[in-house]
């Protein structure tokens, strides 16, 4: 598998547990023990901030994806909304690189040639995102909307399982309970009346959204072995490779699914000033989650997506006149009890 040789290769530069996230790796020196309170301040500056923005981003998210409906639907194609946010970001990650050429010159890690091995990685995750959008379209066939947003949450228990077959980080007892805290503190805040139809969803919808879930996890966990694999890499040149690869698989989702339309009614058809503001939105998420990946890690991410889904929900009440119930403030404790155990269980390690 391709993800073992991204873990083996590459011994000067490090393996995966060497990287930024582990100043006491082997390839750490006596001359550099006395700089680690800088360098520890510095990186939980670095990851609080990433952290935070991608916990904004993702709350807005939902919102702005709200508004842009007209009658209830989308007019605009998904599909090529999907595009422009990759083609944003990969012109986002060049306009930083630009910068940085500008102010530092193109070094080893900041130039955008490279080798065939460390290109040919990247459209794997882009496949396996590709591929669980599309099932997103079908799974609807076997389960309604809220009966997907409490299946949707098997993605958290898959990453942390991936995380660890994968990447090889052990996780203590109190952080896998905090874990599980977390999926049922999500499910719980997700409940409503309808909820227990989600228990009489058909087979084929449960294997599709345990699939979407394996393939939501994997690719999540297989981009943070990419991006940091190579530590010193500037991230800017690891999002563009991605975002390119990203480009040419929703070019082709374009193709499958809305090619006609395109055709006949035009590229930006449905657009409005909301799609445009959703677009970017997503477009610095998919920025601020590489960047949480580079700095910190999926846990990382899935904790803040997640808290992000709370935020979404209070903002709501004040948009869309969105009731809170019972279910979400007991969701949202077990969430808030789960944040402080994994971070307990992370100091006790």
């Amino acid at each position: 598998m391709e993800y073992r040789k991204i873990k083996d290769e590459d011994n000067d530069g490090g393996t995966i547990s060497d990287d930024v996230e582990n100043p006491r790796g082997k390839g750490f020196s006596v001359a550099s023990v006395s700089n680690v309170p800088a360098r520890e301040q510095s990186k939980w500056k670095r990851k609080s901030v990433v952290t935070l923005a991608l916990t904004f981003l993702t709350s807005s998210q939902a919102i702005l994806i709200v508004w842009s409906k007209r009658a209830g639907k989308y007019e605009y194609s998904v599909t090529t909304a999907n595009f422009l946010v990759e083609t944003l970001k990969c012109a986002l990650s060049l306009a930083a690189l630009a910068r940085i050429w500008k102010t530092e010159g193109v070094t080893e890690d900041n130039r955008l040639s490279t080798t065939f091995d460390e290109v040919i990685v990247y459209p794997i995750p882009a496949a396996l995102y590709l591929v669980k959008n599309l099932l997103q379209y079908y799974i609807f066939a076997y389960v309604d909307a809220p009966g997907y947003q409490i299946l949707k949450n098997l993605n958290i228990i898959s990453t942390g399982v991936l995380y660890r077959i994968i990447l090889k980080k052990k996780l203590s007892e109190i952080q896998w309970a905090a874990f599980i805290l977390l999926c049922a503190g999500c499910t719980t805040a997700q409940l409503n009346s309808r909820s227990d139809h989600v228990l009489q969803t058909p087979l084929q919808g449960w294997i599709m959204a345990i699939v979407m879930a394996l393939l939501s996890g994997f690719a999540g966990v297989y981009t943070e072995a990419i991006i940091k694999k190579r530590p010193s890499r500037n991230i800017n040149v690891q999002n563009f490779w991605l975002y390119i690869f990203g480009m040419a698989f929703n070019a082709v989702a374009i193709l499958i699914q809305d090619f006609d339309a395109v055709m006949n009614k035009g590229f930006f058809h449905g657009y409005s000033v909301i799609t445009t503001l959703m677009i970017l939105n997503h477009a610095l998420s998919g920025i601020a989650v590489s960047m949480v990946m580079k700095y910190a890690d999926n846990i990382v991410k899935v904790y803040s997506t997640s808290v992000a889904m709370l935020l979404t929900a209070v903002v709501s009440v004040f948009l869309f006149g969105f009731e809170l119930t019972l279910a979400f403030f007991l969701g949202a404790t077990v969430v808030s009890v789960s944040v402080y155990l994994h971070s307990a269980g992370k100091l006790q390690r």
